[in-house]
């Protein structure tokens, strides 16, 4: 079997080629050679029957869906209730980060339940398992990945590029390490006095994933965890190393995709979508957020969406949606929504203002249902029709023309009778 990267490499159009070209503003052929050339790629196992996601250059902003239990909420039936929930509302994919009870099922679960790309942490696995460092083996990192792939998983982070030269660098900053995967692969280092054997151990890992065309995501583990630590020598030596590997695993037919921050001020924020580019060869990037405050807590879907329009803007192509109980809590279903609908916000005015063909037809739809008090319209063009339906009807007077706002100082009430008396016909 060949990978998306490969046949791009011999000029094939591939089905899961001519599939993502359907619903993104370039032909196939583009597709192929941006695929070929490392900025784009197909999330797909050739295990998992799902829908393929294109992800890269030139195409629409995509966002992902965090779901998964811990140990104080172990409901796999939740989760499928979250899965179902990110898909209605427009998740592109979803990564499952389950800590909490039978893990490997609960991802078969979801990877069989999925229509959409899922994604993994595989470090994760190996932490559960053997929670002592002391005990853990780089057999055990290894093996957690070959696991995850077998199971079907369309992409995988994996925490390459934590290295022990790294770890003086993290002195200085307030959060040091915020990254789960990340954080334990340091502590694991500190204690065997040996390399991250995700970093030693990486041409096992890209035959692993070359085998079912599995995406490597390339995990930043030191990602700044606040404004602070943000665009630190940490980082960007990590960045570098991820570069290099992305090459290497792309010189063998593997595609790869970049993982950053995290928190950045917004100032920062072009900065670190040009670094990434630049050192990582045009690759896609994936970011958190990225939050630009870190005083938001409650709130941290907002300003994870301020931060994820500015960045895809500058040129990130995927967004980790953060939820209302980001740094608080496992969010719920109705934080999963909402920070789903956040991050669309996100990726939907980016996409608007890189000027993608179509992206404002829905905003276009929107604003003549609004200048003709079609209500029904409006809620068919929202992103979230049934809370725009709710709120209105919690506001009262559902059944009048205009809302509780203006009332008869409506001003589209007003605009509708100005045209009406110079002999305007309504809106299309």
């Amino acid at each position: 079997m060949k990978t998306q990267l490969e046949n791009a490499k011999n000029n094939i159009v591939t089905p899961e080629m001519k599939r993502v070209a359907q619903g993104e503003p370039v032909a196939a052929e583009e597709l192929m050679r941006d695929i070929a050339a490392g900025r784009t790629v197909i999330c797909k196992s050739a295990l998992h029957d799902c829908s393929p996601v294109g992800i890269g250059k030139g195409l629409k902003i995509k966002i992902n869906s965090n779901i998964g239990t811990s140990n104080y909420n172990t409901d796999p039936e939740l989760e499928l209730v979250k899965l179902r929930a990110s898909i209605y509302y427009g998740a592109d994919t979803v990564m499952d980060l389950s800590t909490g009870g039978d893990i490997r099922e609960m991802r078969k679960t979801i990877v069989r339940e999925s229509a959409i790309p899922v994604g993994t942490v595989p470090v994760y696995e190996a932490i559960v398992r053997q929670p002592d460092v002391a005990l853990i083996t780089a057999d055990d990192f290894i093996e957690s990945i070959r696991t995850h792939i077998e199971d079907g998983v369309d992409f995988i982070t994996v925490h390459c590029g934590v290295m022990r030269k790294c770890i003086p660098l993290l002195e200085p900053r307030i959060m040091g390490v915020v990254s789960r995967g990340g954080s334990f692969l340091i502590k694991w280092m500190m204690h065997h006095g040996m390399e991250n054997p995700l970093y030693t151990r990486y041409d096992e890992i890209v035959a692993m994933a070359k085998k079912r065309d599995v995406v490597l995501s390339l995990g930043d583990g030191l990602r700044p965890g606040c404004l602070a630590d943000a665009t630190d020598a940490a980082q960007i030596e990590e960045l570098k190393t991820l570069g290099e590997l992305a090459a290497r695993a792309q010189a063998q037919g593997v595609q790869v995709m970049i993982e950053g921050p995290g928190h950045v001020p917004l100032h920062m924020i072009e900065e670190n979508i040009r670094l990434q580019k630049e050192y990582c060869n045009g690759a896609p990037f994936y970011v958190l957020g990225p939050l630009v405050t870190d005083a938001s807590p409650g709130y941290d879907h907002l300003s994870g969406a301020i931060g994820g329009a500015l960045a895809a803007y500058y040129g990130a192509d995927f967004l980790c949606y953060l939820t209302p109980k980001e740094h608080l809590g496992l969010p719920d279903v109705q934080d999963v929504i909402d920070g789903v609908i956040a991050s669309k916000i996100a990726a939907h005015a980016a996409d608007i203002a890189r000027g993608i063909p179509g992206a404002r037809d829905r905003d276009d739809a929107m604003s003549r249902a609004r200048s003709n008090l079609d209500w029904e319209g409006m809620y068919q063009n929202a992103l979230n029709p049934e809370k725009a339906r709710a709120m209105r009807a919690q506001a009262g007077r559902e059944d009048s023309e205009v809302c509780t706002m203006c009332g008869d100082f409506c001003s589209a009430k007003i605009n509708r009778e100005c045209r009406q008396q110079y002999g305007k016909h309504k809106q299309p």
